[in-house]
């Protein structure tokens, strides 16, 4: 066994003459730890939050989604649509008229993106399992339906199957010069059945209609459309898919995938797990700190130790190689038991649900959510490592040369 390592680990455990330099010992290796628990519990839990919201935002937004490189809205040829359909790994597409409109209901209003989609959307979209009241019914014998975002509903405090309709309001394309400003609008009626609910930006923005109610509110012709949306195979490279679609559309077209339609809140997400994962790493060098007391502390505790090292031939790198991994050893005691630990908290929170939403009624899950990345336990792991390692390295390199040559001049 290597000789500083076994001299280091036997100071660790044993007793020390002066009790404190065990007391501060534990409370360096109880900052290790808890700092380690915080990284481990913390960005699991992010990861829980991202990943649900990922899935909810992949609810409403397609695999990939077609749009004009220049322009908004397009007929697209019947070679494109044939082609489509052709691409190896397509599964069903649907076509999206989208635009805006001002709603009213009784006397509350607000702007919302309209969103016309064809007979099919629910082959390419999961927005029926977000359905959180009523139904998701588009077209019915009496004429046509919406179905709501969540945060329009409580808005306008729209009431479902209520024989008072929503009033939608949209500028005409051929506007003529009126005093009277309501002939250069349209203006439809329909009634809600059903509410979703995904996250606050499109509870809050979107109304889902019939592709034809859409054309007729806001004046577009037959066939014209703002966006093909597609859904792939399982079991097909994305991002083949997405090159094979590009050469079918051509340059005319943009093609976007889940990341690209949503890369702002993509990035935020991002930036904000790592943000956290800095502020608890700065957290966690402040708590080392506490190993440069210790390890002051040792080497005064073990004066007599050193010199009789010195006296049977150890050099000053052997010595300094001894309370090196003494440091290390606390570092490292207190990230292993503490990547334990804060794995062990999130295996109870995902088991048992122990920590629980404050209004949970509202949300769709009712306990904080998990979601445990091993590549982010092993970072974790290294980090605490590392900052253990150099913790440890800068009070060895300067205080240990400086005490043993005291110690020699001490005993000479």
């Amino acid at each position: 066994m290597n000789f500083p390592f076994y001299i280091a680990k036997r100071y660790l455990v044993a007793k020390k003459s002066h009790h404190a330099i065990n007391i501060i010992s534990l409370i360096s290796l109880t900052g290790v730890m808890v700092g380690t628990i915080a990284l481990v519990v913390i960005l699991s839990v992010f990861n829980g939050f991202d990943s649900l919201v990922k899935s909810l935002i992949n609810s409403f937004n397609p695999d990939f989604k077609i749009t004009l490189a220049e322009g908004k809205a397009f007929q697209p040829p019947e070679s494109l649509i044939s082609g489509l359909q052709k691409t190896e790994g397509v599964y069903d597409i649907c076509y999206i008229l989208e635009d805006k409109a001002l709603v009213r209901y009784d006397e509350q209003q607000t702007i919302a993106d309209v969103r016309g989609v064809s007979n099919n959307y629910l082959e390419v979209s999961g927005i029926d399992s977000m359905i959180v009241e009523g139904n998701f019914i588009l077209r019915g014998e009496s004429g046509y339906f919406t179905v709501i975002g969540q945060g329009i509903k409580m808005f306008l405090n729209v009431m479902l199957n209520s024989p008072r309709q929503m009033v939608l309001y949209a500028p005409r394309q051929q506007a003529t010069v009126s005093l009277d400003a309501t002939r250069d609008l349209n203006r439809r009626y329909i009634q809600a059945s059903g509410v979703f609910s995904i996250e606050q930006e499109y509870d809050t923005r979107y109304m889902i209609v019939p592709i034809e109610f859409a054309r007729d509110l806001f004046d577009y012709r037959d066939g014209e459309i703002t966006a093909i949306e597609i859904k792939t195979v399982r079991g097909f490279k994305l991002a083949a898919i997405q090159n094979r679609i590009q050469e079918v559309t051509g340059s005319e077209y943009l093609v976007q995938n889940r990341y690209q339609q949503n890369e702002l809140f993509y990035k935020t997400m991002r930036t904000e797990k790592w943000a956290i994962f800095l502020i608890l790493i700065f957290i966690l060098i402040i708590a080392s700190f506490n190993v440069i007391g210790t390890l002051t502390m040792l080497i005064l505790e073990k004066k007599k130790d050193i010199v009789t090292l010195r006296n049977l031939g150890a050099d000053t790198n052997l010595i300094k190689r001894i309370f090196l991994f003494e440091g290390w050893l606390i570092s490292a005691t207190g990230a292993v038991f503490g990547t334990i630990a804060g794995l062990f908290i999130c295996w109870l929170q995902i088991k048992f649900e122990i920590i629980k939403l404050q209004g949970s009624g509202s949300f769709i899950i009712d306990a904080y959510p998990v979601l445990v990345s091993p590549v982010d336990v092993i970072i974790t792991l290294v980090m605490v490592l590392a900052i253990g390692f150099i913790a440890a390295w800068f009070p060895i390199h300067y205080l240990t040369q400086k005490y043993i040559y005291i110690f020699s001049r001490e005993t000479s």
